[in-house]
């Protein structure tokens, strides 16, 4: 399977903002849904943002929505996530992964390996 790499973490305050980048050396997506999940320590991976093959249609976790922007640019092969107004509770691990479909995307059926992902840690 292909691994994407993840890029643009880092340690910000609380209500700063931050973009995530996501792209797929040697490989393209184009046909691909795609989306960004999340891991806290200690706990599961979870859903964050999805997005269409076209970029037509994106879902979010009900945590995120409001605040978060899921983008993608298929001449770039490039996938982002603009995370604002950002809260103690996203500090997490921040991973990519592409998918057959939107809805399979956000069940966490993804058909790329999991990455190294890029650390975002927002403090108070």
């Amino acid at each position: 399977q292909v691994q994407l790499a993840e890029s643009g973490g880092g340690l910000v305050q609380a209500g700063d903002s931050l973009t995530l980048s996501c792209t797929a050396p040697g490989r393209t997506f184009h046909s691909d849904a795609m989306g960004w999940f999340r891991q806290a320590p200690g706990k599961k991976r979870e859903f964050v943002a999805g997005i269409t093959s076209g970029g037509d249609t994106t879902d979010y976790a009900a945590s995120v929505r409001g605040r978060f922007t899921i983008s993608r640019d298929n001449t770039k092969n490039a996938l982002y996530l603009q995370m604002n107004s950002l809260r103690d509770e996203d500090t997490a691990v921040y991973y990519c992964a592409a998918g057959t479909r939107l809805a399979a995307v956000r069940a966490g059926t993804v058909r790329t390996s999991w990455g190294l992902g890029t650390q975002v840690s927002v403090s108070s």
